[in-house]
């Protein structure tokens, strides 16, 4: 009998070790250990912002001022990433030491009853953390090799001359941007009419123009209904008759919870494992946190759910996270997205009383260098002046947003975020405006 037994080596990890330096006797099972980490360490967060970083170095030698042309090394790279990963694998390895590792794929098959491989352990608590897997439409033929996945796309060998990426979230996005920056001829395919729709009108606008500025051909409303692999390349064929075809093609549709460890009607699943807002499932002890209880999937959310569950489970009450206080972001080149808090759709749905302030980028002369001049900077606050969140499209705008999600936190107000005096030249100075502006 385990006090915890931990379903799923992810950022489950993190509460494991957690509750093994407090002395009690915890298990994680994990199907594959060299996978410990999850995808966000092997297939996703670390590996891609790897690639968009070299990446955005190639984008930048384009510029006007250098001479040249720069390539980049996809065996050198992939290289370089499997040895960053193997040691980040280690690390966590080390971290386990007083965990017991336990590999294989398990399952929950009555409650405090796990079974990994025909054997079956016992925990007082169980906490699920299996992650989310890609989704594949209907009428795609995944090959993994001409289409693929982000799981295929960072062990890449060679880059296309030509890829069709279909889906325009962050996977998307953020892919798209990583090969139109190396030289790829991209065509990003969307079912939906508008970019991010559920973001401010001028930020949608702004990652269009970016879109068009950098060459990459948006296709807008093309929802598709066959894609397969050819001799010659991907042949797709849309809902409207029409056909393309393509020498790769990315499928970045989303990604669905991976809720088949549940073997236990005791557990309700519903579009991910159903809990209340402790993580807790509709089985008492037993918790799901991350990706596969379908709140939000990012992995610092991931993480801070796993340390708070593991908080309640030794009596420490952390209290109820705020999951709106999470920083959400799409790492695009030369400018990401970033939000945090309240937005204006959200604030508009609630029949809120708001007032916002915006600035764009240009207004600035680091713009200018940074390519940043569609850039622009929202920040939303109540009629009383509480700041209630924000949404950026800067460079940087996963870091330049942290000071925003502190003042979140901390319950500021609107007149205490403008006695901050921000540095110059840099996009906080911008955003100092933005709240004298409120």
């Amino acid at each position: 009998m385990y006090d915890i037994i931990y379903i799923g080596g992810g950022l489950n990890y993190a509460g494991a070790i957690v509750a093994s330096k407090q002395g009690l006797k915890v298990a994680l099972v994990e199907t594959s250990l060299g996978h410990l980490g999850g995808t966000c360490l092997h297939e996703g967060c670390i590996p891609s912002k790897m690639f968009l970083h070299h990446a955005n170095t190639v984008r930048q030698s384009n510029e006007s001022v250098f001479r040249g042309e720069l390539v980049l090394d996809m065996p050198t790279l992939t290289a370089q990433k499997t040895e960053l990963l193997a040691s980040a694998s280690k690390s966590i390895m080390a971290q386990c030491k007083d965990v017991e590792l336990i590999e294989g794929k398990g399952k929950l098959i009555a409650p405090h009853k796990v079974e990994v491989e025909g054997k079956i352990y016992e925990g007082e608590y169980i906490v699920i953390g299996t992650g989310s897997i890609p989704f594949i439409p209907e009428g795609i033929v995944y090959d993994k090799k001409a289409i693929i996945t982000s799981n295929e796309l960072l062990d890449l060998q060679k880059l296309p001359q030509t890829i069709a990426i279909y889906g325009d979230g962050a996977i998307g996005l953020e892919m798209a941007s990583f090969f139109v920056s190396a030289g790829v001829e991209v065509t990003l395919i969307s079912r939906h009419d508008r970019l991010l729709p559920h973001t401010h009108s001028s930020i949608q606008n702004a990652m269009t123009k970016e879109l068009e500025r950098q060459g990459i051909i948006y296709l807008k409303e093309h929802a598709i209904s066959k894609a397969e692999p050819t001799e010659k390349g991907v042949h797709i064929t849309f809902e409207n008759g029409a056909s393309s075809m393509y020498e790769q093609m990315l499928v970045a549709t989303g990604r669905q919870p991976n809720t088949d460890v549940v073997a236990t009607d005791q557990i309700t699943v519903k579009r991910g494992i159903e809990t209340d807002d402790f993580f807790q499932t509709t089985l008492e002890k037993h918790f799901a946190i991350g990706d596969c209880n379908g709140k939000l999937q990012l992995a610092h959310a991931a993480r801070v759910q796993a340390l708070n569950v593991t908080k309640q489970i030794m009596g420490k009450q952390p209290g109820k996270l705020n999951l709106d206080h999470v920083v959400r972001f799409i790492h695009t080149l030369p400018m990401s997205y970033a939000t945090v808090g309240q937005n204006r759709q959200r604030l508009e749905e609630d029949g809120m009383e708001f007032k916002e302030s915006s600035i764009m980028l240009s207004q600035f002369k680091p713009a200018a260098f940074h390519q940043a001049g569609n850039g622009v900077l929202i920040v939303y606050a109540d009629t009383s002046g509480l700041i209630l969140g924000a949404e950026l499209f800067a460079p940087n705008a996963e870091e330049l947003i942290s000071s925003v999600a502190m003042a979140l936190a901390g319950e500021m107000t609107v007149s205490m975020a403008r006695q901050t005096i921000m540095a110059h030249p840099t996009f906080s100075e911008a955003l100092e405006r933005v709240y004298s502006r409120l």
